[in-house]
């Protein structure tokens, strides 16, 4: 179709400076293509800074995903600091780039002036809980994010509470997910101690995240009062039949979907009243 061939492509192994250079360059003038998915290409952070100066230029690229390309935080400051000037891009994946909390700071620092991206992928990218909070600094001011992806990012009990912080100023974020990180008991505390307050958030994911039963009777009893979340996943966590106890009591007053692990590993039990 020839819609899709021009709006679209996927590229792969994009191999040395000068290959890059030259898609850059092209896409400065570019005016149809809206969505570059770059994907697995060795792009690593050199190569990231032609595509950081495009960035300043192009008006229609919507959409850029560089997952997986060793970008590192030398790399994502190139991509963060066009951000500040970009005023079309609204969807960026840095998945699987190495960038550290320092590239979340670079990202950090741009996001609060940025109001075009809306979705925000930055799963396994080791930004543990300083990365947290650099983001969560951002998010106090960001009007524009709706989606942020930190799975697998080593954030700890005191990232999740700088986030969970954040979420009491924030009023544009409504997915958030924490997959596969450890907040523990005290993270989730925290988030619930959020959730009683926020109002936009409508999807929250703190699967695999060693929260027990403290931490899930924490966020049970946030949904006796929070009427805005829709869906909390809470896959391979901790929970004993304590746990379920208090969502299942939390659950005669809200109306959200609770995904739980069940005895069977890749079984889910998806309630809702």
């Amino acid at each position: 179709m020839p819609t899709v061939q021009h709006h679209y492509r996927q590229l792969s192994s994009i191999s040395g400076k000068i290959g890059a250079q030259h898609l850059a360059d092209a896409l400065r003038y570019n005016t149809t293509l809206i969505t570059l998915n770059l994907r697995c290409n060795r792009i690593e952070d050199v190569r990231a800074q032609h595509f950081g100066d495009t960035l300043q230029h192009n008006m229609t690229l919507t959409i850029l995903d560089v997952a997986s390309n060793n970008i590192g935080h030398i790399g994502t400051q190139h991509l963060a600091d066009e951000l500040r000037h970009n005023i079309a891009l609204t969807t960026l994946n840095l998945d699987y780039n190495r960038i550290g909390d320092v590239g979340a700071q670079h990202l950090a620092k741009n996001l609060r002036h940025n109001t075009t991206l809306t979705i925000l992928n930055l799963k396994s990218n080791k930004i543990g809980d300083m990365g947290a909070q650099y983001l969560a600094i951002a998010l106090r001011y960001n009007t524009t994010l709706t989606t942020l992806g930190l799975e697998c990012n080593e954030i700890g009990k005191i990232g999740g509470k700088h986030l969970a912080d954040a979420l009491r100023c924030n009023i544009g974020l409504t997915t958030l997910n924490l997959d596969y990180n450890h907040i523990g008991d005290v993270g989730a505390q925290h988030l619930a101690g959020t959730l009683r307050h926020n109002t936009t958030l409508t999807t929250l994911n703190v699967g695999r995240n060693q929260v027990g039963d403290v931490g899930i009777h924490h966020l049970a009893n946030t949904l006796r009062y929070n009427t805005t979340l829709t869906t909390l996943n809470l896959q391979y966590n901790q929970t004993e039949n304590v746990g379920l106890q208090h969502f299942a009591d939390a659950l005669q007053y809200n109306t959200v979907s609770v995904i739980f692990p069940s005895s069977i590993p890749c079984l889910y039990l998806y309630a809702s009243i």
